[in-house]
């Protein structure tokens, strides 16, 4: 992808590796960022015009209500639900499992006092106010879910104001480098009562680096507490930054070889920012002029396309089929035009191995979560099944969410869960089919002329005495079947009904919906469906 890029647009010398490319797309209504690996697609965000994204937003809200049984409250925080708030999000809490806690020297650690669930009620009673964070967006009927656990996030620290907790990401596992950084940490003038993280990204950063982010992040903590201390709630206190900036933020690191952007005006914003993080790295970003729309160019779209289809096909000839439904996904894996070897074992164990690491990047790119089960291809032996699991275990590392992999189970399934954010890709991008409602599936021409003739079969019962010719509307298609396969069948109800069944069609008609009039009355239907 960066060889063809180079070669396209002729900046810089090119490399025999293609490596990793940010490419983004910005559009009046739409701004779009993908970052491709060797010319594949390994992460996809959309963020359009007027659609706010409140994950990571800090709020001053109202409690509205509180359920001991849900052990939960309800928050007022201006958005057009009420925001969940389970009590042990309103809890002094401990860090996160992704990372390791880290005692500052010279700095005794707070003792909090004990809270228990029982005295939330009391801490925090209905119409007081609160300070939250999001931690999940609304997703379908329920609201967005907060945590009275607030923290900023900086290029390479996350400033946590309301703890004194630090702590190094569990990512950096190089012994020297995490001794490095715990001494970084004792010299950072970190303000009392607030604690920091290390991100991952602070691998291989100097001294310097982390006392501006940190001064950045304690100065926009500042202008919280003062929007915290002016405003009535419920008030957004603070956004997270736009999917631009996050974009420079999160991803603009030495393992990006480009951005390239097709938008001159945003191409410059970047660069600004990039610019208070790393000047090297503003080098980086690129203005591209292109004709075709730049994922067209590049042929990202396909890749795109391929993310909304229910079959995925996999490099070896196998396939995946994807079922997403509220809160579960299944993911069925089949061989099927892959042939292998005449080593069943091994074509099945490939099948498998591409399967899980297709799998991890599916889930990424549509976003999807919850509890995940994959139906693979049985394998008869526990190596074999282990392969499989470790191979979506190191997969998976790579995800920004949280994720957890069980190993398999007794009859060949794995489960997983991927932490939900927002609503998935598809739920972003798509309105539910007005023709079959969001099932997938409509009823076939021959299961409603079966319903139709048993309703008109009704009717002749009901209405045998007091109504003589009928007229039924149908659609065009199953009308076609009445003059063909079922005709005899409706002259029998005629000779049945001593009266005339007056057939029809509406082209315009849904397939299950129809109609039966008694012939004198147009007006007013004996029966109607849909």
């Amino acid at each position: 992808m960066l060889k063809k890029i180079k070669r396209l647009f002729g900046f810089g010398s090119c490399d025999p590796k293609e490596g990793v490319t940010i490419v983004i797309n910005a559009e009046k209504l739409e701004r779009r960022v993908a970052l491709l690996e060797n010319g594949v697609l390994e992460e996809y965000t959309i963020e359009r015009e007027g659609e706010d994204n409140i994950v990571g937003g800090i709020f001053k809200g109202k409690v509205r209500n509180i359920e001991p049984g849900l052990k939960a409250m309800f928050v007022d925080i201006g958005q057009d639900k009420n925001a969940f708030l389970h009590f042990w999000d309103a809890l002094p809490a401990a860090l996160d499992s992704g990372l390791e806690e880290i005692e500052r020297e010279g700095r005794p650690r707070k003792q909090h006092k004990k809270i228990t669930s029982k005295d939330i009620p009391d801490i925090y009673p209905i119409g007081s106010e609160i300070m939250v964070q999001v931690t999940k967006g609304a997703i379908g009927t329920k609201g967005p879910r907060v945590t009275t656990n607030i923290s900023l996030a900086g290029r390479y620290l996350v400033l946590m104001p309301y703890t004194d907790q630090f702590g190094i990401s569990r990512k950096i596992e190089d012994p020297k480098e995490r001794m490095r950084l715990r001494q970084i940490m004792q010299k950072l003038n970190v303000p009392d009562g607030m604690g920091i993280i290390m991100r991952t990204v602070a691998q291989g950063q100097r001294y310097r680096h982390f006392v501006r982010d940190l001064a950045m992040l304690i100065e926009q903590w500042h202008e919280v507490e003062t929007k915290r201390d002016t405003c009535p709630a419920p008030v957004n206190v603070y956004q997270e930054p736009d999917l631009i900036e996050r974009t420079a933020r999160d991803f603009l690191t030495d393992t990006v070889d480009n951005i390239v952007c097709d938008d001159l005006e945003t191409t410059e914003y970047m660069r600004s920012i990039a610019g208070r993080i790393s000047r090297r790295a503003k080098r980086h970003i690129q203005y591209l002029p292109v004709r075709l729309p730049i994922f067209e160019e590049l042929g990202i779209q396909k890749q795109i396309n391929e993310a909304f289809q229910r079959q995925v096909l996999l490099p070896c000839g196998g396939y995946l089929v994807i079922d997403e439904t509220e809160a579960l996904i299944a993911i069925d894996v089949n061989t099927g035009r892959n042939k292998g070897s005449k080593d069943l074992d091994k074509t099945i164990l490939e099948t498998n191995l591409e399967a899980a690491a297709e799998i991890a990047r599916q889930l990424r790119l549509r976003n999807i979560g919850g509890l995940v089960v994959v139906d693979f291809i049985d394998m008869r032996h526990r190596k074999d099944q282990m392969a499989v699991y470790k191979m979506m275990k190191d997969c998976m590392k790579r995800d920004k969410a949280k994720t957890q992999v069980l190993q398999m189970s007794p009859i060949g399934l794995m489960e997983m869960t991927r932490q939900r954010l927002n609503e998935s890709l598809r739920e972003y991008v798509h309105d539910p089919c007005p023709y079959c409602n969001g099932r997938g599936r409509i009823k076939s021409v021959m299961t409603m002329s079966v319903e139709i003739q048993r309703q008109i079969n009704a009717a002749i019962q009901k209405y045998r005495d007091t109504v003589g010719d009928m007229v039924i509307v149908v659609n065009s298609e199953i009308l076609s079947r009445f003059k063909n396969e079922d005709a005899e069948l409706l002259m029998e109800l005629e000779r049945k009904h001593k009266g005339r069944l007056i057939f029809r069609s509406d082209p315009t008609l849904h397939r299950e919906k129809f109609a039966i009039y008694d012939a004198r009355y147009d007006n007013k239907p004996l029966y109607q469906a849909g």
